[in-house]
């Protein structure tokens, strides 16, 4: 999932943050096996931080579908902990079938709640 034009949403802070995050991913899915559990552990680390502060612009902006979008981040972190536990293990099968299934779900995710928390900040800027 390389970085395209489209993924653009015009908030310079999500922007660089989904850019970083579609960077790691792509990485995740190149690793071997050695690098595949501390690319994981980034992947874990980053995202959460990369939420926490869509957290603060949605509060920020008072995001009408904060609810719903903080839903999402947490199922998403909940996924990365336990997929996680199992590469802390070795088990890395099941991760890297998850790793290849975060490209389709970032592209939902950005086109639909991120585009609209993009909205509401660019016009609450205007």
């Amino acid at each position: 999932m390389p970085w395209q034009s489209e993924m653009v949403l015009g908030v310079a802070e999500m922007d660089a943050t989904h850019r970083a995050f579609v960077d790691l991913a792509d990485a995740l899915l190149a690793a071997s096996d050695v690098e595949f559990p501390a690319l994981f552990a980034q992947l874990r680390e980053d995202t959460r931080r990369h939420f926490e502060n869509e957290d603060k612009l949605m509060v920020a902006c008072r995001f009408p579908a904060t609810g719903e979008h903080r839903a999402e981040h947490l199922r998403v972190l909940g996924e990365l902990a336990f997929f996680g536990r199992g590469v802390a293990t070795g088990r890395l099968r099941a991760a890297r079938e998850y790793a290849r299934s975060l490209p389709g779900w970032f592209m939902t995710h950005l086109q639909t709640m991120d585009a609209a928390l993009a909205a509401r900040l660019n016009s609450a800027a205007a």
